[in-house]
Protein backbone atom coordinates (compact mmCIF):
# COMPACT_ATOMS: atom_id res chain seq x y z
CA UNK A 1 0.00 0.00 0.00
CA UNK A 2 1.33 3.34 -0.85
CA UNK A 3 -0.12 6.32 1.08
CA UNK A 4 0.07 10.18 -1.17
CA UNK A 5 0.45 12.50 1.47
CA UNK A 6 1.26 10.05 4.12
CA UNK A 7 3.61 12.75 6.11
CA UNK A 8 0.44 14.53 6.92
CA UNK A 9 -1.77 14.08 9.96
CA UNK A 10 -4.41 12.25 8.09
CA UNK A 11 -1.57 10.44 5.86
CA UNK A 12 -0.07 9.48 9.47
CA UNK A 13 -2.92 7.97 10.66
CA UNK A 14 -3.62 6.00 8.33
CA UNK A 15 -0.15 4.43 7.84
CA UNK A 16 -0.27 3.18 11.13
CA UNK A 17 -3.65 1.89 10.89
CA UNK A 18 -3.05 -0.02 8.06
CA UNK A 19 0.30 -1.35 9.06
CA UNK A 20 -1.00 -2.73 11.98
CA UNK A 21 -3.64 -4.57 9.95
CA UNK A 22 -0.92 -5.98 7.96
CA UNK A 23 -0.48 -3.84 4.96
CA UNK A 24 3.11 -3.47 3.88
CA UNK A 25 3.01 0.27 3.85
CA UNK A 26 4.54 3.02 2.32
CA UNK A 27 4.13 6.72 2.20
CA UNK A 28 5.17 9.51 0.06
CA UNK A 29 5.05 13.36 0.77
CA UNK A 30 6.47 16.46 -0.86
CA UNK A 31 7.81 17.50 1.96
CA UNK A 32 10.68 14.73 1.80
CA UNK A 33 9.90 13.71 5.61
CA UNK A 34 11.99 10.70 5.91
CA UNK A 35 11.86 10.94 9.38
CA UNK A 36 8.06 10.60 9.58
CA UNK A 37 8.24 7.13 7.88
CA UNK A 38 10.67 5.91 9.94
CA UNK A 39 8.98 7.10 13.30
CA UNK A 40 5.39 5.18 11.50
CA UNK A 41 7.55 1.82 11.01
CA UNK A 42 6.92 2.11 6.88
CA UNK A 43 8.93 2.54 4.22
CA UNK A 44 8.97 5.78 2.81
CA UNK A 45 8.86 5.74 -0.97
CA UNK A 46 11.96 7.83 -2.73
CA UNK A 47 10.64 6.92 -6.44
CA UNK A 48 6.73 7.87 -6.66
CA UNK A 49 6.45 6.53 -9.82
CA UNK A 50 8.13 3.24 -9.27
CA UNK A 51 6.15 2.67 -5.76
CA UNK A 52 2.62 3.61 -7.35
CA UNK A 53 3.41 1.00 -10.37
CA UNK A 54 4.24 -1.61 -7.84
CA UNK A 55 1.33 -0.77 -5.04
CA UNK A 56 -1.69 -3.22 -5.04
CA UNK A 57 -3.40 -0.05 -3.10
CA UNK A 58 -2.68 3.54 -3.42
CA UNK A 59 -4.60 6.32 -1.17
CA UNK A 60 -4.61 10.16 -2.11
CA UNK A 61 -4.48 11.85 1.10
CA UNK A 62 -3.58 15.58 0.26
CA UNK A 63 -5.05 18.88 0.80
CA UNK A 64 -8.43 19.24 -1.49
CA UNK A 65 -7.65 21.74 -4.11
CA UNK A 66 -4.54 19.69 -5.46
CA UNK A 67 -6.08 16.14 -5.62
CA UNK A 68 -7.41 16.13 -8.66
CA UNK A 69 -4.07 17.07 -10.01
CA UNK A 70 -2.41 14.19 -7.89
CA UNK A 71 -4.68 12.08 -9.36
CA UNK A 72 -4.21 12.92 -12.94
CA UNK A 73 -0.63 12.01 -12.41
CA UNK A 74 -0.81 8.75 -10.36
CA UNK A 75 -4.07 6.93 -11.68
CA UNK A 76 -2.33 6.01 -15.46
CA UNK A 77 0.64 4.13 -13.72
CA UNK A 78 -1.49 1.79 -11.55
CA UNK A 79 -1.62 -1.57 -12.48
CA UNK A 80 -4.49 -4.05 -13.51
CA UNK A 81 -6.41 -5.23 -10.10
CA UNK A 82 -5.10 -2.46 -8.07
CA UNK A 83 -7.51 -0.04 -5.49
CA UNK A 84 -7.40 3.65 -6.05
CA UNK A 85 -8.66 5.61 -3.12
CA UNK A 86 -9.17 9.22 -1.50
CA UNK A 87 -9.43 10.56 1.21
CA UNK A 88 -10.42 14.25 0.91
CA UNK A 89 -13.56 15.84 2.69
CA UNK A 90 -14.87 16.12 -1.37
CA UNK A 91 -16.31 13.39 -3.37
CA UNK A 92 -17.73 14.58 -6.92
CA UNK A 93 -14.34 16.11 -8.22
CA UNK A 94 -12.15 13.46 -6.62
CA UNK A 95 -14.70 10.41 -8.10
CA UNK A 96 -14.61 11.90 -12.10
CA UNK A 97 -11.23 12.19 -11.66
CA UNK A 98 -10.12 8.69 -10.72
CA UNK A 99 -12.91 7.43 -13.30
CA UNK A 100 -11.38 9.68 -15.73
CA UNK A 101 -7.31 8.74 -15.30
CA UNK A 102 -7.60 5.29 -13.55
CA UNK A 103 -7.31 2.56 -16.63
CA UNK A 104 -10.41 0.16 -16.75
CA UNK A 105 -8.90 -2.23 -15.11
CA UNK A 106 -8.36 -0.64 -11.85
CA UNK A 107 -10.50 -0.28 -9.20
CA UNK A 108 -11.55 3.21 -7.83
CA UNK A 109 -12.96 4.10 -4.30
CA UNK A 110 -14.11 7.40 -3.31
CA UNK A 111 -13.99 7.81 0.79
CA UNK A 112 -14.30 10.45 3.43
CA UNK A 113 -13.74 9.49 7.34
CA UNK A 114 -15.54 11.88 9.48
CA UNK A 115 -13.27 12.38 12.20
CA UNK A 116 -9.95 14.03 12.35
CA UNK A 117 -6.86 12.32 12.84
CA UNK A 118 -6.34 13.27 16.83
CA UNK A 119 -9.41 10.39 17.31
CA UNK A 120 -7.23 7.02 18.70
CA UNK A 121 -9.45 4.33 17.29
CA UNK A 122 -12.73 4.21 14.29
CA UNK A 123 -14.55 2.53 17.28
CA UNK A 124 -18.05 4.61 16.56
CA UNK A 125 -16.79 6.69 14.09
CA UNK A 126 -18.86 7.29 10.54
CA UNK A 127 -17.02 6.95 7.53
CA UNK A 128 -18.42 7.38 4.35
CA UNK A 129 -18.15 5.32 1.15
CA UNK A 130 -18.77 6.63 -2.30
CA UNK A 131 -18.24 3.51 -4.74
CA UNK A 132 -18.96 3.73 -8.45
CA UNK A 133 -20.60 0.69 -10.11
CA UNK A 134 -18.57 -1.50 -11.80
CA UNK A 135 -15.08 0.26 -10.55
CA UNK A 136 -14.98 -1.64 -7.12
CA UNK A 137 -16.11 -5.14 -7.01
CA UNK A 138 -13.09 -7.08 -5.62
CA UNK A 139 -12.14 -4.26 -2.85
CA UNK A 140 -14.81 -2.98 -1.83
CA UNK A 141 -16.36 -5.48 0.48
CA UNK A 142 -12.50 -5.81 1.63
CA UNK A 143 -12.22 -2.22 2.56
CA UNK A 144 -15.25 -2.10 4.02
CA UNK A 145 -15.08 -5.26 6.73
CA UNK A 146 -12.14 -3.87 7.48
CA UNK A 147 -13.39 -0.91 8.29
CA UNK A 148 -16.31 -2.43 9.89
CA UNK A 149 -14.38 -4.89 12.02
CA UNK A 150 -12.27 -1.98 13.70
CA UNK A 151 -15.67 -0.35 14.94
CA UNK A 152 -16.42 2.34 11.62
CA UNK A 153 -19.85 2.78 10.84
CA UNK A 154 -20.32 2.74 7.10
CA UNK A 155 -22.62 5.23 5.06
CA UNK A 156 -22.95 4.71 1.24
CA UNK A 157 -23.75 7.35 -1.06
CA UNK A 158 -23.67 8.93 -4.06
CA UNK A 159 -20.28 11.43 -4.62
CA UNK A 160 -23.28 13.87 -5.86
CA UNK A 161 -25.47 13.44 -2.43
CA UNK A 162 -22.18 13.48 -0.15
CA UNK A 163 -21.36 17.28 -1.66
CA UNK A 164 -24.58 18.54 -1.03
CA UNK A 165 -24.77 17.27 2.64
CA UNK A 166 -21.50 18.15 3.80
CA UNK A 167 -21.99 21.46 2.62
CA UNK A 168 -24.03 21.97 5.43
CA UNK A 169 -22.62 19.24 7.81
CA UNK A 170 -19.24 20.80 7.38
CA UNK A 171 -19.43 23.85 5.61
CA UNK A 172 -22.11 25.61 8.00
CA UNK A 173 -20.83 24.28 10.73
CA UNK A 174 -17.17 24.96 10.32
CA UNK A 175 -18.38 28.89 8.86
CA UNK A 176 -20.63 29.40 12.02
CA UNK A 177 -18.39 28.34 14.38
CA UNK A 178 -15.03 30.11 12.92
CA UNK A 179 -18.12 33.18 12.42
CA UNK A 180 -18.03 33.07 16.60
CA UNK A 181 -14.57 33.22 16.73
CA UNK A 182 -13.80 35.97 15.15
CA UNK A 183 -16.75 37.66 16.40
CA UNK A 184 -15.34 37.61 19.71
CA UNK A 185 -11.73 38.76 18.38
CA UNK A 186 -13.15 41.40 16.74
CA UNK A 187 -15.33 42.52 19.70
CA UNK A 188 -11.74 42.13 21.77
CA UNK A 189 -13.83 39.82 24.18
CA UNK A 190 -11.53 38.34 27.09
CA UNK A 191 -12.67 34.38 26.44
CA UNK A 192 -11.06 32.89 29.32
CA UNK A 193 -12.20 35.70 31.45
CA UNK A 194 -15.89 34.79 30.28
CA UNK A 195 -15.45 31.44 31.69
CA UNK A 196 -16.21 32.19 34.97
CA UNK A 197 -19.75 33.08 34.16
CA UNK A 198 -20.47 30.35 31.60
CA UNK A 199 -23.42 28.28 31.30
CA UNK A 200 -23.09 24.38 30.25
CA UNK A 201 -24.12 25.33 26.81
CA UNK A 202 -21.56 27.96 26.45
CA UNK A 203 -18.71 26.39 27.86
CA UNK A 204 -19.48 23.31 25.20
CA UNK A 205 -19.87 25.96 22.48
CA UNK A 206 -16.63 27.57 23.57
CA UNK A 207 -14.91 23.77 23.04
CA UNK A 208 -16.22 23.65 19.62
CA UNK A 209 -15.06 26.98 18.92
CA UNK A 210 -11.56 26.40 20.03
CA UNK A 211 -11.47 22.99 18.81
CA UNK A 212 -12.29 24.16 14.97
CA UNK A 213 -10.10 27.29 15.51
CA UNK A 214 -6.80 25.54 16.98
CA UNK A 215 -6.62 22.86 13.85
CA UNK A 216 -5.16 23.22 10.31
CA UNK A 217 -6.69 26.75 8.59
CA UNK A 218 -5.37 25.54 5.36
CA UNK A 219 -7.94 22.87 5.36
CA UNK A 220 -10.83 24.56 6.95
CA UNK A 221 -10.47 27.04 4.08
CA UNK A 222 -10.47 24.20 1.25
CA UNK A 223 -13.25 22.73 3.15
CA UNK A 224 -15.18 26.13 2.13
CA UNK A 225 -13.71 27.24 -0.73
CA UNK A 226 -13.87 24.16 -2.76
CA UNK A 227 -17.44 22.77 -2.88
CA UNK A 228 -19.63 24.75 -4.71
CA UNK A 229 -22.47 24.06 -2.96
CA UNK A 230 -21.28 25.83 0.18
CA UNK A 231 -21.86 29.55 -1.50
CA UNK A 232 -25.77 28.57 -1.03
CA UNK A 233 -25.12 27.60 2.15
CA UNK A 234 -24.08 30.79 3.59
CA UNK A 235 -26.22 33.09 1.69
CA UNK A 236 -29.19 31.51 3.06
CA UNK A 237 -27.13 31.59 6.76
CA UNK A 238 -26.20 35.47 5.77
CA UNK A 239 -30.01 36.32 5.13
CA UNK A 240 -30.93 34.29 7.91
CA UNK A 241 -28.86 35.87 10.23
CA UNK A 242 -30.02 39.53 8.97
CA UNK A 243 -33.47 39.12 9.23
CA UNK A 244 -32.96 37.63 12.86
CA UNK A 245 -31.22 40.62 13.64
CA UNK A 246 -33.80 43.13 12.40
CA UNK A 247 -36.76 41.75 14.58
CA UNK A 248 -34.39 41.72 17.64
CA UNK A 249 -33.66 45.52 16.52
CA UNK A 250 -37.42 46.28 16.49
CA UNK A 251 -38.28 44.39 19.32
CA UNK A 252 -40.76 42.09 17.49
CA UNK A 253 -41.30 39.41 19.99
CA UNK A 254 -43.87 37.72 18.44
CA UNK A 255 -41.79 37.57 15.10
CA UNK A 256 -39.00 35.93 17.00
CA UNK A 257 -40.99 33.41 18.78
CA UNK A 258 -42.90 32.92 15.21
CA UNK A 259 -39.58 32.15 13.74
CA UNK A 260 -38.13 30.03 16.46
CA UNK A 261 -41.16 27.87 16.39
CA UNK A 262 -41.11 27.03 12.52
CA UNK A 263 -37.50 26.38 13.10
CA UNK A 264 -38.16 23.92 15.59
CA UNK A 265 -41.21 22.06 13.19
CA UNK A 266 -38.39 21.82 10.88
CA UNK A 267 -36.07 20.72 12.79
CA UNK A 268 -38.36 17.78 13.93
CA UNK A 269 -38.55 15.99 17.28
CA UNK A 270 -36.17 18.45 19.63
CA UNK A 271 -36.86 16.05 22.52
CA UNK A 272 -34.12 13.60 21.41
CA UNK A 273 -31.69 16.45 21.07
CA UNK A 274 -32.45 17.95 24.31
CA UNK A 275 -31.35 14.67 25.88
CA UNK A 276 -28.52 13.71 24.21
CA UNK A 277 -27.02 17.72 24.70
CA UNK A 278 -28.15 17.13 28.39
CA UNK A 279 -26.27 14.09 28.27
CA UNK A 280 -23.26 15.54 27.16
CA UNK A 281 -23.37 18.52 30.10
CA UNK A 282 -24.18 16.03 32.40
CA UNK A 283 -20.76 14.21 31.74
CA UNK A 284 -18.73 17.26 32.18
CA UNK A 285 -20.60 18.18 35.25
CA UNK A 286 -20.32 14.46 36.43
CA UNK A 287 -16.30 14.08 35.26
CA UNK A 288 -16.11 17.64 37.14
CA UNK A 289 -17.66 16.08 40.75
CA UNK A 290 -15.67 12.93 40.26
CA UNK A 291 -12.51 15.07 40.31
CA UNK A 292 -13.56 16.86 43.43
CA UNK A 293 -14.49 13.95 45.19
CA UNK A 294 -10.77 13.31 44.41
CA UNK A 295 -9.34 15.48 46.57
CA UNK A 296 -6.92 14.07 49.10
CA UNK A 297 -7.02 10.73 47.20
CA UNK A 298 -4.56 8.85 44.83
CA UNK A 299 -5.86 9.22 40.99
CA UNK A 300 -4.60 8.41 37.72
CA UNK A 301 -5.10 11.09 34.95
CA UNK A 302 -4.48 10.53 31.07
CA UNK A 303 -3.08 13.91 29.41
CA UNK A 304 -5.55 13.28 26.24
CA UNK A 305 -3.05 15.22 23.78
CA UNK A 306 0.39 14.05 24.97
CA UNK A 307 -0.62 9.81 25.99
CA UNK A 308 1.13 10.70 29.36
CA UNK A 309 -0.39 9.46 32.57
CA UNK A 310 -0.26 11.35 35.92
CA UNK A 311 -0.39 9.81 38.87
CA UNK A 312 -0.71 10.95 42.01
CA UNK A 313 -2.48 12.62 45.12
CA UNK A 314 -5.49 15.13 43.96
CA UNK A 315 -4.62 18.35 45.97
CA UNK A 316 -7.11 21.00 44.36
CA UNK A 317 -9.52 21.50 41.36
CA UNK A 318 -10.97 24.20 40.24
CA UNK A 319 -13.48 24.77 36.72
CA UNK A 320 -10.47 25.36 35.27
CA UNK A 321 -7.39 22.94 36.42
CA UNK A 322 -6.08 20.04 38.90
CA UNK A 323 -3.48 20.65 40.67
CA UNK A 324 -1.94 16.97 41.51
CA UNK A 325 1.15 15.91 43.96
CA UNK A 326 3.37 13.27 41.77
CA UNK A 327 5.86 12.11 43.46
CA UNK A 328 8.18 15.42 44.66
CA UNK A 329 6.38 17.88 42.46
CA UNK A 330 3.30 19.23 41.64
CA UNK A 331 1.98 19.26 38.58
CA UNK A 332 -0.86 21.72 37.12
CA UNK A 333 -3.47 19.94 34.49
CA UNK A 334 -5.80 21.95 32.96
CA UNK A 335 -9.72 20.06 32.98
CA UNK A 336 -10.11 19.70 29.16
CA UNK A 337 -6.40 18.30 28.75
CA UNK A 338 -7.51 15.38 31.18
CA UNK A 339 -9.30 11.99 31.46
CA UNK A 340 -9.92 10.59 34.82
CA UNK A 341 -8.38 7.00 34.79
CA UNK A 342 -11.00 4.89 36.66
CA UNK A 343 -10.04 2.23 39.46
CA UNK A 344 -8.93 -0.69 37.04
CA UNK A 345 -6.94 1.89 34.95
CA UNK A 346 -4.89 2.66 37.30
CA UNK A 347 -3.77 -0.51 38.78
CA UNK A 348 -3.21 -1.70 35.27
CA UNK A 349 -0.61 1.53 34.76
CA UNK A 350 0.80 0.37 38.06
CA UNK A 351 1.34 -3.19 36.64
CA UNK A 352 2.65 -2.17 33.66
CA UNK A 353 5.23 1.21 35.58
CA UNK A 354 5.86 0.12 38.92
CA UNK A 355 8.75 -2.27 40.50
CA UNK A 356 7.11 -4.55 42.58
CA UNK A 357 7.66 -6.51 45.80
CA UNK A 358 8.66 -10.46 45.28
CA UNK A 359 8.09 -12.94 47.98
CA UNK A 360 8.69 -16.76 47.70
CA UNK A 361 6.58 -18.72 49.93
CA UNK A 362 7.02 -22.48 50.31
CA UNK A 363 4.60 -25.17 51.92
CA UNK A 364 3.57 -28.88 52.86
CA UNK A 365 0.55 -28.96 50.14
CA UNK A 366 -2.24 -31.40 51.20
CA UNK A 367 -2.13 -35.00 50.28
CA UNK A 368 -5.20 -34.83 47.25
CA UNK A 369 -4.29 -31.30 46.53
CA UNK A 370 -3.85 -29.88 43.55
CA UNK A 371 -0.56 -27.10 43.40
CA UNK A 372 -1.85 -25.72 40.29
CA UNK A 373 -5.45 -25.01 42.05
CA UNK A 374 -3.94 -23.37 44.91
CA UNK A 375 -2.00 -21.16 42.52
CA UNK A 376 -5.47 -19.87 41.36
CA UNK A 377 -6.68 -18.89 45.18
CA UNK A 378 -3.62 -17.07 45.26
CA UNK A 379 -4.41 -15.28 42.12
CA UNK A 380 -7.42 -14.08 43.40
CA UNK A 381 -5.73 -12.00 45.33
CA UNK A 382 -6.22 -7.95 44.12
CA UNK A 383 -3.01 -6.94 45.26
CA UNK A 384 -1.12 -9.72 43.71
CA UNK A 385 0.21 -8.88 39.98
CA UNK A 386 1.42 -12.24 39.19
CA UNK A 387 2.05 -15.59 40.42
CA UNK A 388 3.77 -18.81 39.59
CA UNK A 389 5.21 -22.23 40.61
CA UNK A 390 8.60 -21.97 41.08
CA UNK A 391 9.28 -25.27 42.39
CA UNK A 392 8.13 -28.88 43.27
CA UNK A 393 9.64 -31.96 45.17
CA UNK A 394 8.69 -34.25 47.65
CA UNK A 395 9.88 -33.97 51.57
CA UNK A 396 9.32 -37.45 53.41
CA UNK A 397 6.43 -38.71 50.71
CA UNK A 398 4.66 -34.91 50.80
CA UNK A 399 4.65 -32.51 48.53
CA UNK A 400 6.32 -29.19 48.94
CA UNK A 401 5.74 -26.42 46.67
CA UNK A 402 7.22 -23.43 46.52
CA UNK A 403 5.27 -20.40 45.18
CA UNK A 404 6.73 -16.63 44.03
CA UNK A 405 4.28 -13.82 44.34
CA UNK A 406 4.48 -10.41 43.21
CA UNK A 407 2.90 -8.06 45.49
CA UNK A 408 1.33 -4.67 43.99
CA UNK A 409 4.30 -1.71 44.56
CA UNK A 410 2.23 0.59 46.39
CA UNK A 411 0.80 -2.01 49.39
CA UNK A 412 2.48 -3.03 52.22
CA UNK A 413 4.23 -6.58 50.65
CA UNK A 414 4.31 -8.05 54.99
CA UNK A 415 0.63 -7.60 55.45
CA UNK A 416 -0.39 -9.23 52.29
CA UNK A 417 2.48 -11.55 52.66
CA UNK A 418 0.18 -12.36 55.81
CA UNK A 419 -2.79 -12.75 53.93
CA UNK A 420 -1.61 -15.17 51.78
CA UNK A 421 -0.14 -17.58 54.09
CA UNK A 422 -3.40 -17.62 56.09
CA UNK A 423 -5.44 -18.42 53.13
CA UNK A 424 -3.07 -21.02 53.01
CA UNK A 425 -3.72 -22.58 56.20
CA UNK A 426 -7.03 -22.09 55.78
CA UNK A 427 -6.75 -24.57 52.98
CA UNK A 428 -4.74 -27.14 54.63
CA UNK A 429 -1.49 -26.16 53.76
CA UNK A 430 1.89 -26.37 56.35
CA UNK A 431 4.52 -23.33 56.03
CA UNK A 432 7.96 -24.20 55.42
CA UNK A 433 10.30 -22.14 57.14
Amino acid sequence: MLIVGGTGEMGQWFSTFFRERSFDVSIWGRSGKIEVAERLGVRFAHDLHTEVKRSDVVIISVPIDITEQVIAEVAPLMKAGSLLMDLTSLKTGPTRAMQKYAPQDVEILGTHPMFGPTIPSLHGQRFILTPINDRCQKWFPIIRKMLEDSGAHIVIVEPEEHDRFVSVVQGLTHFAYITIGTTLDKLDFNVKESRRFMSPVYDIMLDFVGRILGQNPYLYAMIQMENPEVIKVHDAFLQECHHTSEIVRIHDIQGFITKMKEAAIHFGDTAPALRRSDKLINFKISEYDHLLASVGEERGLLHVYTGKIHVGEVWKVNPTEVLLAEGTKTVSLKIENIQLLSAEELKEWKIRNLVHHRRDISVIIPENADPDIILEVLSGNANIVRSEIIDKYLIDGKKSVTYRISILADQEPENVQADIERVLCGIGCQLRV
